[in-house]
């Protein structure tokens, strides 16, 4: 299978690249190489069997003659995380929403008519919640007095008892907490669109925290895997967040690369026509980001994470999901255990970050 892999010179990109060639399939990298991403030049191709073309996603004409002779692409290329701040919403919104039109437009003229979007668990905003006395619940966003105040746990919106965080399923509603999250659930609904628009077969893997070799260095826009193995490069202690209680599910990122590929490479049964499959793509192995912050420091020999009481507004409390769906219908499962996960990316080389002198060349 021919693959067109957006954003196939980044992090998650460059390792499904390396997967999709693994397979027998030809990968086409287009990557548009954004100083945000890439202030250094990444090695290029990617995989020495895969045809490059520097092109970004919104530019019609380059993407569409990346498409001639394509059988499905796997779209990657996005900013990704927070941010700064809310200034940064219009670069969000062109590269994530409108390069995803783009793409989706060009993919309808040419005829291709199978995409894995890279997606992401944010668009469930906070994840499951159970209160003993009123069952499921959705509780709103947290108040700033009470994070300011070190009252970091939901609770119910009915009567204010403590929460207990549970597993959200793909069908949980969407609920979009901060400009990323908002961008994200636009491109579903972008790919969903499409899907019924040409018969199309789409798929939305819903990333949790990705993490692995090859990860960004020293950038406002990666995850917080990318903020603790930075620090501890640099001899500084991890700077926890909150109490460090925020339950996340840490998905290596060849597993991610492993579920793009089976996604790809699903039947009908498990990938219909004319509209979004969303699978949530998760280790089903929970850990709360202390834990993941002091698992990384003594892999990496110290110092030891410093928790801060500090918060974002825009980060939800709990968000696990399960991944049950991926593993019936894709016979797909996360095979890097946490521990040995975690221990490997302490000790593993990442790319230079926005904040690291360009490299010559």
């Amino acid at each position: 299978m021919r693959v067109l892999v957006t954003g196939g010179a980044g992090f998650i990109g460059s390792h499904v690249v390396t997967a999709l060639t693994a397979r027998g399939h030809e990968p086409v990298v287009l990557d548009a190489l954004l100083p945000a991403a890439h202030p250094a030049p990444p090695p290029l191709p990617p995989s020495a069997d895969a045809e490059w073309i520097h092109a970004d996603v919104r530019d019609r004409s380059a993407v569409e003659s990346a498409l001639r002779g394509v059988d499905a692409v796997c779209h990657q290329a996005a900013m990704v995380g927070l941010g700064k701040d809310f200034a940064d919403a219009p670069d969000y919104v062109g590269c994530n929403d409108l390069g995803t039109a783009v793409l989706l437009a060009a993919m309808a003229e040419r005829g291709v008519r199978a995409l894995v979007l890279a997606g992401s668990m944010v668009v469930y905003g906070e994840g499951r919640y159970d209160c003993p006395r009123h069952g499921w619940v959705r509780p709103g966003p947290r108040a700033e007095a009470d994070l300011a105040a070190g009252r970091f746990e939901p609770v119910c919106p009915e009567c204010a008892t403590p929460l207990r965080p549970g597993l959200v399923d793909e069908d949980a509603p969407a609920d979009p907490r901060n400009v990323y999250a908002t961008t994200k659930l636009a491109q579903e609904h972008l790919a969903a669109a499409w899907a019924r628009s040409v018969d199309g077969r789409a798929v939305s893997l819903r990333y949790h925290n990705v993490y692995g070799p090859g990860m960004p260095r020293d950038t406002p826009y990666a995850g917080v895997a990318s903020f603790f193995r930075s620090a501890l490069a640099r001899g500084e202690a991890p700077t926890v967040f909150e109490d460090g209680g925020q339950r996340r599910d840490f998905i290596q990122v060849r597993d991610v690369a492993a579920a793009n590929v089976a996604a790809l490479e699903a039947g009908r049964e498990a990938v219909a026509a004319g509209a979004l499959n969303a699978y949530n793509t998760g280790s089903d192995d929970p850990h709360t980001v202390g834990e993941m912050a002091e698992a990384l420091a003594a892999a990496h020999g110290g110092p030891a994470p410093v928790v801060t009481g500090a918060y974002r507004l825009g980060d939800v409390r709990h968000i696990t999901a399960s991944s049950r769906r991926m593993h019936e219908r894709l016979g797909w499962r996360a095979a890097v255990p946490f521990a040995e996960g975690m221990t490997e990316f302490a000790r593993a080389s990442q790319r230079a970050g926005a904040l690291d002198p360009a490299e010559p060349g």
